[in-house]
């Protein structure tokens, strides 16, 4: 973890069979790991810039408004934002003598590990391999880089873990990881009423149900400045326009309070969310989501 050493590095076998062996034992220690996790989801969308990181980041704030214990993996490696948004920003990981880490708390105790923490300000990822195997060279990095993240860092007990995905379509980041949690939920897809970037969304929405992904829903980003037909009724978790408020609280890392209209928007979203994912479960589940605390 605190080099981020890829699969390869860690082969120490010649023949076929241990190495096989050696990824299996990888394997099975990640998802020992994410054993503690009770539920897993994917925020994607096929388009960047439609707003996947703040949907991801506030949806966090109002699940753990509801009690829920809360994390989240920033899986966009090459543009991390989770930190700046929840006020981590500049903050970094110490290693000691184990390459486990800790993730660095957020508001309301939400847990994140991203790839800023271990870079400077605004210093961008050099990944270091042969140029002339730069793409393929690179997705192995990546990958192994996210293997890491989800094995090496101590989440502990999590009621939700959201990850973070990159932009893509048909990207080869949820496959990699999909191979450590075949027992996630789904996926939430972010787009805007854009016509160019619902209908790159569709793919990704498609590529997902390909792969036995879940949709859970679709969140409607910036729905005050665009007019298009309706999505889905039975997809839509909710629409949420562009707002001063909430773009000032990313930037400055302050969330807003439980009593803004976003926050009250995010918290009926959180609860469409958990009610599709925790039917049936016990009653117990019912109370946490009617909990409503303030920042």
């Amino acid at each position: 973890m605190a080099e981020l050493k890829s699969i390869l590095d860690k082969i120490e076998f010649g023949d076929d069979a241990k190495v096989q062996r050696q990824l299996a034992d990888q394997v099975q220690k990640v998802k020992l790991r994410l054993s503690r996790i009770r539920h897993k989801i994917f925020i994607m969308s096929g388009k960047g810039g439609v707003g996947k990181s703040t949907v991801t980041a506030q949806l966090a704030l109002a699940l753990a408004r509801k009690s829920f214990k809360v994390g989240i993996l920033d899986a966009d490696l090459n543009g991390p934002s989770i930190p700046l948004m929840l006020g981590l920003e500049g903050k970094t990981w110490s290693f000691h003598k184990s390459p486990e880490v800790e993730p660095l708390e957020g508001p309301l105790g939400i847990k994140v590990a991203s790839m800023a923490f271990l870079l400077k300000k605004a210093e961008p990822i050099r990944w270091k391999g042969p140029m002339d195997l730069t793409p393929v060279w690179l997705g192995m990095m990546e990958s192994s880089t996210l293997r890491e993240f989800l094995g090496d860092v101590r989440w502990g007990t999590l009621d939700f873990l959201l990850l973070d995905l990159p932009p893509g379509a048909a990207a080869d980041k949820p496959p990699a990881i999909l191979q450590y949690m075949p027992d996630m939920d789904g996926a939430v897809f972010v787009t805007t009423g854009s016509g160019v970037s619902r209908s790159v969304v569709e793919r990704s929405k498609q590529y997902a149900l390909d792969l036995g992904i879940r949709v859970l829903g679709v969140v409607e980003n910036f729905s005050n400045l665009f007019t298009s037909p309706d999505i889905q009724g039975q997809e839509v978790l909710g629409r949420v326009p562009f707002d001063a408020d909430l773009s000032k609280s990313l930037d400055s890392g302050k969330p807003l309070v439980a009593g803004h209209p976003i926050g009250i928007l995010f918290s009926e979203i959180a609860q469409k969310l958990v009610g599709k994912i925790l039917i049936p479960e016990s009653k117990t589940l019912n109370s946490k989501l009617s909990t409503h605390d303030s920042l």
